[in-house]
């Protein structure tokens, strides 16, 4: 059951987003937006939901492919139902996949009939190692533009972000990895006071104690670390989400063709990843942010193509992969959360 609070923070989120989204269509004209929408061929339209469905179950398989070494197995189906409900919760709180997580993790551990730092460590874990082929095509794609056109601001400005981000992506893993027990003490240290002093706080709810609290922390790292020592498991996983992203760089791709419009593969390479790290503002699933920045980045990298088709290619990209699985998800969380 949703509580109040949470609810109302849901509500302003989205009423934020949705005025951003106004603005947006506002600036570049509404009447344009529509009207280049009802260009859209709709054989193309039902592709576009096509790999929408695939890039979901690849990252469904990718969390399959997680939970089965945690000796946490589940069906393919489930996975892929069980990682769109995770999408949901993204997708409906503020901060993208921060804001997310706890619930995510709730519902692969009902799914998966496992402990709740389990389903916390799977879902941590393909989140984590989704930003690896992220990275990777963004770099490719920016190398691409870095041979054939002169950068602009934007394009300065998202190469800048990206190389940073890849640098930080590989010293915090690194680093992170070498002092894991160091980190991992570090938050059963600071971590157990913290919930035992919420819990407290709460009506009706007893505070856990400091063993149970240990265990269950020290659960979660040890569940990583299961997941980092296993290379088959890595590997296949990497392999699940390089094509998630490949599928949503196609759904961009397909949604300027449906308009009429070829663009280099480059384009969507670099544009999808940038506008995934808009996932984090404060909006639910980064609703408004995300399709600001993927407009922008189009309308940099590519030259002869209106605003207002833009926008709508990325108004139908965003149809597909944010209020599908948002849909399928929610009818997912509801099952799970009644279990």
């Amino acid at each position: 059951m949703i509580r109040e609070g949470d609810l109302r923070t849901t509500l302003v989120g989205f009423a934020g987003a949705l005025g951003v989204l106004a603005v947006l269509f506002w600036f570049v004209g509404v009447g344009d937006v529509v009207s280049a929408l009802s260009m859209a061929s709709p054989p193309v339209l039902v592709v576009i939901v096509v790999v929408a469905a695939c890039w979901l179950t690849a990252w469904g398989l990718s969390l399959r492919t997680v939970l089965g070494v945690l000796g946490a197995p589940i069906t393919i189906p489930s996975a892929v139902l069980v990682f769109a409900g995770a999408t949901f919760a993204n997708n409906v709180t503020p901060f993208g996949q921060a804001g997310g997580e706890p619930v995510s993790a709730l519902l692969v551990s009902r799914a998966s009939e496992s402990e709740y730092e389990t389903g916390l460590a799977a879902i941590a874990s393909v989140d984590a190692l989704n930003f690896v082929p992220s990275i990777v095509l963004a770099l490719l794609g920016l190398g691409y533009f870095a041979t054939t056109i002169t950068f602009g601001q934007n394009l300065e400005f998202v190469a800048v972000v990206v190389v940073a981000f890849a640098i930080l992506l590989v010293a915090a893993a690194y680093f992170g990895w070498r002092n894991r027990y160091r980190v991992e003490h570090a938050a059963v240290d600071k971590l157990t006071p913290l919930i035992q002093w919420v819990s407290g706080a709460l009506p009706r709810v007893s505070p856990p104690t400091e063993d149970s609290l240990e265990r269950r922390i020290e659960g979660f790292f040890t569940a990583v670390e299961r997941v980092g020592t296993n290379p088959r498991g890595l590997l296949l996983a990497l392999s699940f989400s390089a094509l998630g992203w490949i599928g949503l760089a196609t759904s961009l791709w397909l949604s300027l063709f449906a308009l009429g419009y070829s663009v280099p593969v480059a384009v969507v390479l670099v544009a999808i990843p940038a506008g995934a790290m808009a996932g984090v503002t404060p909006l639910p699933g980064g609703l408004g942010g995300v399709e600001i920045v993927l407009g922008a980045l189009v309308s940099a990298t590519t030259g002869g193509i209106p605003s207002a088709t833009i926008i709508a290619a990325v108004a139908i990209h965003r149809g597909a992969t944010y209020f599908l699985p948002t849909v399928v998800g929610g009818g997912t969380a509801a099952i799970l959360a009644d279990r």
